[in-house]
């Protein structure tokens, strides 16, 4: 199991990054290797790629135009 999780991770430059940065998954990952489902919710909380972070983006980002919009007026 550890093998196919850890192919999985070398193929997603992303979540490969995570693990160089964050060794202590390894050690998690080596004791447990069902625990790659937490790995990929970890990653996306900190890269920022869950649905609702690109939700509060899009929102930021028409804030954005709509002021600089209001202050062209």
């Amino acid at each position: 199991m550890l093998m196919v999780g850890l192919l999985e991770i070398k193929k997603d430059k992303k979540m490969w990054e995570l693990l160089k940065y964050n060794s202590y998954w390894l050690k998690e990952l080596n004791r447990d290797p069902s625990k790659v489902k937490l790995y990929k919710e970890d990653m996306k909380v900190k890269y920022k790629l869950r649905t609702t972070d690109k939700i509060n983006e899009a929102i930021d980002n028409i804030d954005l135009i709509s002021n600089v919009l209001s202050a062209l007026k």
